[in-house]
């Protein structure tokens, strides 16, 4: 493994570290980073504070996960820290994101990165898919994202899943458990078969029926944290009733961890917005498992 590659001068690690990991990327599996922007927020801003939040609150949980049976401490990987961005306009900071997750997957390291909104997801699958052409794209999330612009931006985190389908060879994106979005975003939806319907309290059975045909092909996952009801999640911008619970996430990785994951990312956490702190902690519990799931 060629660990010489610069790629350390992308990355301020002055602040906080997800609990467990390691600076130095040597014996590595998977690298955590951070991208705090929230430019293109169409209600409530903040998500730019969700990385530092979730490194923070990481601390209070305990490092072995009694569903997956592993415990952080026994596995190599490493918190790079916050990606250098300019604050403003979308397309910098997601052809930056696309540029670093290039340098991580160049190391033969699994990216897993920490939003900041959605709109930045484009940019991390859009490198992964370079190398990997049959890449298959699952979403988390409560809006389907399929809008071609939104407030007169194309890169719009409304329009997430839209500019990823454009840097997905395979074409192949699987959305599941989506309750908001427009009409014609629900046609796509149903016309494409990419809706995985998810029952709460449920095992995850369409997605494993869905992803069956895949097994050993390349998996990305993007965890739009408003996917979880506002009860469980509030922290977050765009809150929609009728969201998921922790045992629906939880089943969903039990159908993952059959799979091959090269890559996710978690978005959308806004911590300001809930002061008792559950949010960022749900949301560091979501990183805790993807970790696990990403080293096997």
């Amino acid at each position: 493994m060629n660990k010489k590659i610069d790629y350390q001068h992308l990355f301020n690690n002055d602040g906080s570290i997800f609990m467990g990991a390691k600076r130095s990327i040597e014996n590595c599996k998977v690298a955590i980073y951070g991208v705090p922007y929230d430019g293109t927020t169409s209600f409530k801003p903040g998500t730019r504070f969700g990385p530092s939040a979730i490194r923070e609150v990481s601390h209070s949980l305990e490092s072995y996960c009694p569903q997956l049976n592993q415990d952080l401490n026994d596995i190599n990987f490493a918190d790079l820290g916050e990606l250098e961005i300019t604050y403003g306009a979308p397309e910098p900071v997601v052809a930056a994101v696309k540029s670093s997750t290039q340098k991580i997957l160049s190391l033969d390291l699994k990216p897993l990165m920490l939003g900041g909104e959605h709109s930045i997801s484009s940019g991390a699958v859009a490198a992964a898919a370079e190398i990997h052409k049959d890449l298959i794209l699952i979403q988390l999330d409560a809006h389907a994202d399929l809008r071609d612009n939104w407030l007169g931006s194309r890169h719009s985190h409304a329009c997430a899943m839209r500019r990823c389908l454009e840097v997905l060879p395979s074409e192949k994106l699987f959305q599941i458990g989506i309750r908001s979005g427009s009409k014609e975003e629900f046609k796509e939806l149903h016309q494409q078969n990419r809706l995985i319907q998810q029952i709460s309290g449920n095992p995850s059975t369409d997605l494993s029926k869905a992803l069956k045909p895949f097994l050993g092909k390349p998996i990305y996952i993007t965890v739009d944290l408003d996917w979880f009801d506002p009860s469980v999640l509030p922290g977050t911008g765009t809150p929609e009733p009728g969201g998921y619970f922790w045992k629906d996430f939880a089943s969903v990785i039990d159908v993952l961890k059959n799979h091959t994951l090269i890559g996710a990312d978690i978005v959308e956490l806004s911590p300001q917005l809930d002061t008792s702190g559950i949010s960022s902690v749900l949301a560091a519990k979501v990183v805790r498992s993807l970790t696990m799931v990403l080293t096997y």
